[in-house]
């Protein structure tokens, strides 16, 4: 009689989807295995692993990491999100699984090497609806649960139809609503509303071990906190109620430049001071940026300065090497349209940007949120798109703004004269935030972000690479705590040194959503690859 012996389980693994292939840049083509069980599941032929599927989610708008999936899930419900988490989940051998959505990372973080990436946008084809419903009442407040799939873009679209809209956006619209709300969500709104985090009420999210839970501030609370601004760590966000308010027709928008950096910063501080969120006089959005000598004043994100003021503005920039552009917003309406100029007039009242060098547009609501569309779609147009994007965008204390001038903009950024993007530099207040959400800032109660936005050619993004590192060793020989933005770390010393003393919470939310670390490997906070 024969003997049983048990079944060795590599032999288990071996029987494997067909042509599951992963090239990593030069590196010789090798099988990847995943659990034979996948293919009995009944996701099995929605996933993909043919070359043009695998590529698509091996790249994104940073363009300087490549790394090849196993398979690419196309899901067609949030059912199918269940059950690929439960099958890595319960597998003796887990596999990585990182949820895709516009894919704008800069740094491969929502790749999963050798794993399966969850392209977020075929769900917007299987539902019935828009994957975004509208309500409340004026007793109760407004809101829109929206499927974590939906850009931006749509739920304005959406929202306006009922006269309603968000209050904190980012500068660009088409994200998706989980990819923002799983880091922030930051704008020139947020010094008033808050980031995008600051405003959800309620989500659906399948947790690192398959549940589907619906959490808020009174219900799985833990939860809650620990998805939003957590990198993608503890669960894929499906749904998300978010806040809305009366929408505005129309953007009264303002640029005032300066020469010297105290006064610019000064002058941002003393607005973002006005901040109570239904106070008349205040503004609904601020935003800061350089401008140094590269030709045209207007950049890819907006083109604002009118053509014969150029000469002008290039010749500041010239004479004093930056010149620093305020950039503020007033939103009005048919019932706010005759007194909006003034409130705007008075808010302005002492400022001390350059005589004659203030600008003013009046647009639509819709324009201005959407400003940066129009230089996407120019540079798609022109093949510079889809580039390598070196980017870097920091959080740091107001404390040491003045320092970070001197030491990095001039001393840096200046000698260097490499920069080759919008240079983004406006104050948010701390208050506005929620510290038991996973989002990490500086400790003062005004805090500037920074972001260096830069656009380069394939042979030479390393040099752009090069000038972050060297930003980021001046903050650490400075003694500026400064906290990435859309961080990228490489080991887990620079993550618990960027958590800092909220690390331990990070790392106990982790252990108990996601305990098997199936998810967002791309981050590299709890895996290597």
């Amino acid at each position: 009689m024969a003997e049983n012996f048990p079944i060795p389980t590599y032999i288990i693994i071996l029987l494997i989807i067909s042509r599951l292939i992963s090239t990593i840049g030069n590196s010789k083509p090798r099988s990847i295995l995943l659990p034979h069980k996948l293919q009995t599941l009944d996701i099995a032929e929605r996933l993909h692993s043919d070359p043009a599927a695998t590529k698509s989610a091996s790249s994104d708008y940073g363009n300087i990491v490549k790394q090849n999936p196993a398979a690419v899930l196309h899901p067609s419900s949030t059912e199918d999100i269940v059950t690929l988490i439960k099958a890595s989940y319960n597998s003796s051998i887990p596999f990585k699984i990182a949820a895709k959505g516009h894919g704008h990372s800069i740094r491969g973080q929502a790749m999963a090497r050798e794993g399966v990436v969850v392209e977020m946008l075929s769900l917007k084809n299987h539902r019935s609806r828009t994957g975004i419903t509208v309500s409340g009442s004026l007793l109760s407040g407004f809101y829109a649960d929206v499927a974590g799939e939906q850009l931006w873009i749509d739920v304005l679209n959406a929202t306006l139809e009922y006269g309603l809209a968000p209050v904190s956006w980012t500068d660009y619209l088409y994200l998706t609503v989980g990819g923002t709300l799983s880091n922030a969500g930051i704008s020139g709104q947020t010094f008033r509303y808050g980031p995008q985090i600051s405003n959800v009420y309620q989500m659906d999210v399948v947790t690192g071990k398959g549940e589907l839970v619906t959490c808020s501030a009174s219900e799985n609370s833990e939860l809650f906190y620990a998805v939003l601004g957590g990198l993608g760590q503890f669960g894929i966000i499906t749904r998300a109620r978010i806040a809305l308010e009366p929408a505005p027709k129309r953007v009264k928008w303002v640029r005032m430049l300066y020469s010297d950096f105290s006064t610019f910063t000064r002058d941002q501080e003393y607005l973002i001071s006005m901040n109570g969120r239904r106070q008349n006089q205040a503004l609904d959005y601020l935003e800061g940026s350089l401008l140094m000598d590269q030709g045209s004043p207007d950049n890819w994100r907006s083109s604002f300065f009118p053509q014969s003021d150029h000469s002008r503005i290039i010749s500041q920039v010239k004479r004093h090497r930056i010149i620093y552009c305020l950039e503020v917003a007033k939103y009005y309406d048919e019932h706010t349209k005759n007194i909006v100029g003034k409130e705007l007039q008075l808010l302005l009242k002492g400022l001390s940007f350059l005589s004659g060098f203030v600008f003013n547009k009046d647009v639509s609501y819709v324009e201005f949120l959407n400003r940066v569309r129009s230089g996407e779609l120019k540079l798609q147009s022109q093949g510079l798109w889809e580039v390598p994007h070196p980017w870097l965008n920091l959080f740091l204390p107001k404390s040491h703004i003045l320092d970070f001038n001197k030491g990095v903009f001039r001393d840096i950024v200046l000698e260097q004269n490499i920069t080759t993007g919008p240079v983004l530099v406006y104050p948010m207040n701390r208050n506005k935030w929620d510290d038991r959400m996973s989002a990490v800032i500086p400790d003062e109660d005004v805090f500037y972000t920074v972001g260096f936005l830069h656009s380069s050619g394939f042979d030479n993004w390393e040099a752009f690479d090069d000038q972050n590192k060297e930003i980021l060793k001046f903050c650490e020989n400075a003694g500026i705590n400064v906290k990435q933005y859309l961080p990228h770390h490489k080991t887990k010393e620079d993550w618990m040194k960027h958590f800092g003393s909220t690390w331990k919470t990070f790392a106990e939310r982790k252990a108990l959503f996601d305990p098997k670390m199936i998810l967002s490997p791309g981050q590299r906070i709890f895996n290597s690859i």
